[in-house]
């Protein structure tokens, strides 16, 4: 593997946890529409087990981002930009920065809100945990999915040439 195979790992974990994300979401919908309590009980299981894997994809994407940014860094040669260029111009660029800046904006507060979500059902808060994931659940599967059109933005549709 090298450097530049970095991004397309990363984008590949993301639409990972935007599977897991949706598949979490549905169990658990799923558990609230059943009326026999241990099919309720398993689809409650199998959301904590797919939530659980949907954090470490998330957060193996996040130590894969933080490497290829340091190796980046310590790579590059005299006049070359740590991050890479968007090769896109006029409107596709306004929207493609407009998409960015709010994935950027979201991702920092999902570093919180996802580990506090978590936290609140670890430690059986379930009426908080749920509460919480009223506004994590959405914020998390955007930024998920923007991450992956921010690699094809750069990397697929525009790159920079």
């Amino acid at each position: 593997m090298t450097l530049n195979d970095i991004p397309a790992l990363n984008a590949a974990l993301n639409a990972l946890a935007t599977v897991l994300i949706t598949l979490g979401f549905v169990q658990i919908k799923a558990a609230q529409r059943a009326h026999d309590p241990a099919v309720r009980s398993r689809r409650i299981a199998n959301h904590r087990r797919i939530m659980l894997t949907a954090g470490a994809v998330s957060a193996l994407f996040l130590v894969g981002y933080v490497a290829h940014k340091i190796l980046k860094a310590r790579a590059l040669s005299a006049g070359e930009a740590l991050h890479t260029q968007f090769g896109g111009e006029g409107a596709i660029r306004a929207l493609y920065l407009a998409m960015l800046a709010s994935h950027v904006l979201l991702a920092i507060a999902i570093a919180f809100l996802v580990p506090r979500t978590f936290w609140l059902a670890i430690k059986g808060d379930y009426e908080a945990h749920r509460r919480w994931a009223k506004f994590t659940y959405p914020i998390w599967y955007y930024v998920s999915v923007t991450g992956v059109l921010v690699y094809f933005f750069l990397y697929v549709w525009w790159p920079k040439t």
